[in-house]
């Protein structure tokens, strides 16, 4: 068993409190932290980058080799966390709590911690699971600070766990699941690979949507507006691996009848879980990630209408263009002469 504790006043003491603890490397590269940690201990790495309106952007990556047990005892350092594991698991509890509630932060489940000055919270990490576990954490006074407009509008027990800037009550919310978020956290990712503040700036911009979508599920689930659905996680996480598919492979010929052959869900559960995942049945969303490859065909190649037509899969160049004018409000020829032109203007 690995004991962890932290006590530091901000992110990045902790970070180094945990290096202290487990070995590893800290890094620095535009702002943003890395300890990378590659022994007996565990092999990965946790990522850090804090913004000066009071928000950071804590990520684990990283697979511990015997189960762990992290306490987090920051009596002047209490953020609220919005936390969502991407892959794997974790489980949490504060001090005061009896062992027999720990509550298990799951796979694509929104979850919001907040301790207060005199109770530590413990979190435990199982051996050998690979953890991707995305972590939001607002210091309070800073963030009014910066964002104090539009904080009344949140709900009632949300408004009162931001302005509890003396720390003195805990809160937990064990959400919904949400694989939106997990499509806006891959899309973080992504950013990784770019450089300089362009990427800085992206980071923080989706690490504000991120938040954004924590607060917005916390207010579905209070208000019960969530959509009822008997679709598991497993099942759930089956549907966005297939709209990934889709997405990547959009000229194949999809049928419904065999994507539920090749998933092994019902014809069904397909339709309600891209209702509920993506807001349109199955043909819908086929549809939509068809004519987002063609616009982006179109201004990013020197392909031609029919060329584009034949790569995202359609026969009928007449039906193409009426639906890409109907999502659009333009026909394929005139924003593919809008491109071009935009493009000679650049070059002059």
């Amino acid at each position: 068993m690995i004991r962890i504790k932290t006590t530091g006043s901000s992110t990045a003491s902790n970070v180094k409190q945990i290096q202290e603890q487990i070995g590893g490397e800290i890094t620095e590269r535009w702002g943003e932290y890395t300890l990378r940690v590659n022994n007996e201990k565990a092999t990965g790495d946790i990522r850090f980058i804090t913004f000066d309106w009071g928000v950071t952007l804590l990520e684990y990556n990283i697979t511990f080799h015997d189960d762990v047990t992290f306490v987090m005892d920051s009596e002047d350092f209490n953020p609220i966390r919005f936390y969502y594991c991407l892959e794997g698991h974790c489980s949490h509890r504060f001090e005061i709590q009896p062992e027999s509630e720990t509550k298990t932060l799951e796979q694509f489940q929104s979850v919001i911690i907040a301790n207060n000055s005199n109770d530590p919270s413990y979190g435990y990490f199982s051996e050998g699971v690979k953890l991707a576990i995305n972590v939001v954490q607002i210091t309070r006074k800073k963030f009014l600070r910066k964002r104090l407009n539009g904080v009344e509008a949140l709900n009632k027990k949300l408004y009162h766990v931001f302005m509890d800037t003396d720390h003195e009550k805990r809160f937990t919310y064990f959400g919904s699941y949400n694989l939106k978020l997990a499509n806006k956290i891959g899309a973080l990712r992504k950013v990784r690979n770019k450089n300089g503040m362009v990427r800085v700036m992206q980071i923080e911009g989706l690490v504000y949507e991120i938040l954004a979508m924590h607060i917005a599920q916390h207010e579905k689930d209070s208000k019960n507006t969530l959509p009822e659905t008997a679709l598991v996680r497993r099942e759930l996480k089956i549907i966005r691996d297939l709209a990934n598919k889709i997405a990547k492979n959009v000229s194949v010929d999809y049928t419904l009848e065999k994507l539920s052959l090749d998933t092994g869900l019902s014809q069904a559960k397909l339709q309600e879980g891209f209702k509920l995942l993506y807001a349109r049945t199955v043909t819908e969303y086929i549809r939509h990630v068809r004519l987002e490859a063609a616009r982006d065909y179109i201004s990013q190649t020197d392909m031609n209408i029919s060329q584009v037509v034949y790569s995202i899969g359609f026969s009928s160049r007449s039906y193409f263009s009426k639906i890409f004018k109907n999502k659009y409000g333009i026909s394929p020829s005139d924003f593919n002469s809008n491109v071009k032109q935009s493009i000679s203007l650049k070059t002059v």
